[in-house]
């Protein structure tokens, strides 16, 4: 790799490939502009370095090679983009929070709990758009921070299911958004590894829970039932879980919502460890359970607030047309509403069309298809 002094860096620089500092910790993915807080950073920090294997490129060739990711988003509605500059913007002030806790800087509660409201307001405003985001990996680049958003969204979901509401809702969607900041103390070269972990591996990245009560409680001065969300989410229903291995309800409430939110989110999206499942396949998994990792409840009210089909997936009809789930139906978790991607002739839509499998009776599902192989 090559290294930039940090006073050569200036708001707005793009890289061809990711540019990181002090051994592997990523300052900002590839082809997306450095901000003026990521260099304030580095210099509040005393880094004086960073280093890349990329050169730097122009913002047109930047958005040229934006991915796979921002192709999937392409056909989103005026409301559907708002959502998506939100959800982003909420991913980065998260990312550059968990650098400063990572980095021992002091972190105001103003800061977390801004973030919280927006979570929480957006939810009720929109659910289908935030979870039809997380469903297509609109923000996969920030890997921890976008998973973290991505729990505390659909833990906001499960818990408004679940009628929880008040100061217990906001103590939910505070404890999931910063579950796994534990993590921040866990080696990157453990967490970036594509193969199998070693035994001693797996027992670091299993501190987790126990450094993320910590920094909750102690550094960030959260209240106990905020700090014990992290401490509990890895728990299981049937007591094979860890830290501590308890089990049932002796696991606090928004911990086992966490721990469903958190597999959901893992499955659907790409790790290094492993290819990503499609909604489906991963709502199937979550339902397969049988009371053994999760509480059947929780569950439940997951299935009933998200759908067999959540918002996003991509499912093929009897007719061979192909569409994107943008509504469920309570009463008719079979018949989602759709909108039409490739019509019954292999034509792609030029037009917005929404079909209702509820009133479209000779059309029904044959199967769910993972998004990365349809062209849109």
């Amino acid at each position: 790799m090559k290294k930039i002094n940090v006073e050569k860096l200036e708001s707005g620089m793009c890289f061809s490939k990711p540019v990181y500092f002090e051994e592997g910790n990523m300052l900002v993915p590839a082809d997306k502009p450095l901000k003026e807080q990521d260099i304030e950073r580095l210099l509040k920090w005393g880094i004086t370095e960073v280093q890349t294997e990329g050169k730097v490129i122009t913002e047109a060739e930047a958005e040229a090679s934006s991915g796979e990711v921002d192709k999937s988003l392409s056909r989103l509605t005026h409301g559907e983009a708002k959502y998506l500059k939100l959800y982003r913007s909420v991913i980065e002030e998260i990312h550059s929070i968990f650098g400063d806790i990572a980095s021992g800087v002091n972190v105001k509660h103003d800061l977390i709990d801004n973030v919280v409201q927006k979570i929480l307001d957006k939810v009720r405003e929109s659910k289908n758009d935030l979870v039809q985001l997380i469903q297509r990996g609109a923000g996969s680049q920030r890997e921890l921070a976008a998973s973290s958003v991505n729990c505390a969204v659909l833990s906001t979901v499960i818990g408004m299911s679940m009628k929880i509401s008040g100061h217990r809702l906001i103590q939910l969607v505070t404890g999931t958004l910063l579950h796994d900041i534990g993590m921040a103390r866990v080696p990157k070269e453990i967490l970036n590894k594509s193969e199998k972990l070693t035994a001693e591996e797996l027992q670091q990245v299993r501190t987790h829970p126990l450094y993320g009560y910590r920094i909750i409680s102690r550094e960030l001065k959260y209240p106990e039932d905020v700090a014990v969300i992290a401490l509990q989410h890895q728990e299981r229903w049937d007591g094979k879980g860890y830290p501590r291995g308890i089990r049932g309800e002796d696991i606090v409430l928004p911990a086992r919502i966490a721990a469903v939110a958190d597999a959901y989110e893992a499955m659907i999206n790409i790790r290094p460890y492993r290819s990503s499942l499609i909604g489906y396949s991963a709502m199937k998994g979550i339902l397969s359970d049988n009371g053994k990792h999760f509480d059947p409840q929780v569950i439940k009210a997951f299935l009933e607030s998200v759908g067999i089909y959540p918002v996003g997936s991509i499912l093929q009809l009897n007719n061979s047309s192909i569409g994107r789930v943008v509504a469920n139906q309570k009463d008719a978790p079979l018949r989602p509403k759709i909108e039409l991607l490739v019509d019954e002739y292999g034509v792609r839509a030029t037009e917005r069309e929404i079909i209702d499998l509820l009133a479209k009776k000779k059309l029904f599902i044959v199967k769910a298809i993972d998004p990365r192989t349809v062209n849109e």
